[in-house]
């Protein structure tokens, strides 16, 4: 089974890793360094004060004064001077301080010898050192011997030699110090990195993790998922287009959808148009020969008042049953539409005039809103002065007596186009929430006398210009039909 590594737990692996290797490097090669520069300050004073001692005490090497010498040798003896040797042309011990005189070694043997061939080759400005460690006592100790020769003024042979034993336990005291200080800096350094890659890894894969988790919801099919995008950089752009994508791929869903819907609805109406040739086949025939003998029979004077009442009762029934068959073969019959140029107002002013009687009856009033300047629309005036009919039959009919419908036309513009739009409200009781979805479909009715065929074919019509049909809000309790109708284009 391959391990799963996160690429966020890989970036501060491979980070903290690169920020280890690069401290480490630049601390060593800093403690080297320093370490190098102390040892030569070391040396250089080392050598520095052997020279001084020399030239201080030549002339009592050269008198010889012996006790003078010595006394010099057991003043500047310290712990960071272990040890000083004069030595004379000879290079015999010819003054030392007490601790070194037991390390015959050391004591005793001198870089310069009395040799006749080696005097010769020995330069005032020449000098020995020596790097050694030593055990005084109870403790060892390193240290850096250097030793100087003795040159009168305008000698040519030296008169002897200065041996300084110069202790580097403070130098490494010092490098020790300095390697703490640098260790304590690299952890610092080392932790802050960490936080940083931590802080920085968040931050390159927050964005990862937000498209992961994206391409998860789009899998599930949702694709209302928005990734924010905060910065400018590759994965910013990769947001974006990821983005531009889900929309994208939303737009097609919801287009796909509506292609469905007009699918089913179009097989729907296909099935509605069959039965419906099938009803006017199998019914309108009986239905006449029916009529004509129920219309015979009523003609004829009857002695039977009660018979002539249901005569007229049957009449009444088939009359209701040609209007639903001649609705249906409307609803379902695909006729070409006969466009021209018509204002909107004029074809509701028509449809208004039509049901005048009627409002009038009822004492319904019709309050009047229309914009000025409304464009002209390409539409069928016949196809759309049905259509508000049907919607102002069915708020008349919603509405008690002294009720009131509203009608206002104005134009919306979106997606680039304008649009004629047509808003009809009436105060009856309005269509509950759980119909709004069915209200347009073929046969759903609230009515007990109704066919469930008006709305149905109102938005047949609508659909047919290009337009659209819908149930909107209310200002008050009652319902409100909302018709959109291209203004500058026609079908």
């Amino acid at each position: 089974m391959r391990l799963k590594i996160s690429i966020y737990t890989r970036l501060v692996f491979w980070i903290t890793s690169l920020l280890c290797i690069l401290f480490g490097a630049v601390l060593f090669v800093i403690q080297r360094m320093e370490a190098r520069t102390l040892f030569d300050e070391t040396w250089a004073r080392a050598e520095l004060q052997a020279r001084h001692m020399a030239e201080v005490n030549l002339p009592r090497v050269v008198r010889p004064d012996q006790a003078a010498v010595q006394k010099y040798v057991d003043e500047h003896v310290s712990d960071d001077l272990p040890y000083i040797i004069f030595y004379d042309r000879s290079g015999r011990p010819f003054a030392a301080n007490e601790l070194v005189r037991s390390y015959g070694e050391i004591f005793r043997r001198s870089h310069f010898p009395a040799s006749p061939a080696r005097d010769e080759d020995v330069g005032p400005d020449d000098a020995a050192v020596v790097r050694k460690r030593i055990r005084f006592g109870d403790r060892w100790l390193r240290i850096l011997e250097v030793e100087v020769p003795l040159f009168p003024p305008e000698a040519e042979r030296k008169w002897g030699s200065v041996k300084v034993g110069h202790s580097l336990e403070p130098l490494y005291a010092q490098v020790r110090r300095s390697s703490m200080v640098l260790l304590l800096i690299g952890v610092t350094g080392f932790l802050l990195g960490i936080l940083g890659t931590t802080v920085l890894a968040k931050k390159i894969t927050r964005p990862i993790h937000r498209l992961v988790d994206g391409t998860v919801r789009i899998a599930k099919g949702d694709f209302s998922r928005v990734i924010p995008m905060s910065s400018g950089d590759e994965i910013g752009e990769l947001a974006r287009s990821f983005n531009e994508m889900t929309a994208q791929l939303l737009q097609a869903r919801e287009r796909m959808e509506a292609a469905n819907l007009k699918l089913i609805q179009a097989e729907k109406l296909a099935s509605i148009g069959r039965m419906a040739a099938t009803i006017a086949h199998e019914i309108r025939n009986p239905l006449t020969s029916v009529k004509l003998n129920v219309q015979k029979v009523a003609g004829d004077e009857s002695p039977d008042p009660a018979l002539r009442e249901h005569l007229e009762l049957s009449l009444e029934g088939i009359d209701q049953i040609e209007r639903f068959v001649k609705e249906l073969l409307n609803f379902t019959r695909v006729s070409e539409l006969s466009l021209d140029k018509f204002p909107m107002e004029q074809v509701v002013e028509e449809a208004l005039k039509v049901l005048q009687a009627a409002l009038h009856q009822k004492g319904i009033s019709v309050e009047r809103r229309y914009g000025r300047g409304l464009p002209p629309v390409l539409i069928d005036g016949d196809k759309m002065r049905q259509v508000f009919l049907n919607i102002l039959r069915n708020a008349l009919e919603a509405q008690d007596d002294g009720g009131r419908i509203s009608v206002s036309l104005g134009v919306v513009e979106g997606d680039g186009k304008r649009r004629v739009r047509v808003r009809i409200e009436d105060e009856g009781p309005g269509i509950p929430e759980k119909d709004r979805e069915n209200i347009f479909e073929p046969f759903f009715t609230t009515r007990p006398a109704g066919f469930g065929l008006g709305l149905a074919i109102a938005r047949k019509i609508v659909e047919q210009h290009n337009g659209s049909i819908q149930v909107a809000p209310a200002h008050g309790s009652g319902a409100c039909f909302v018709i959109q109708i291209p203004a500058e284009e026609g079908t």
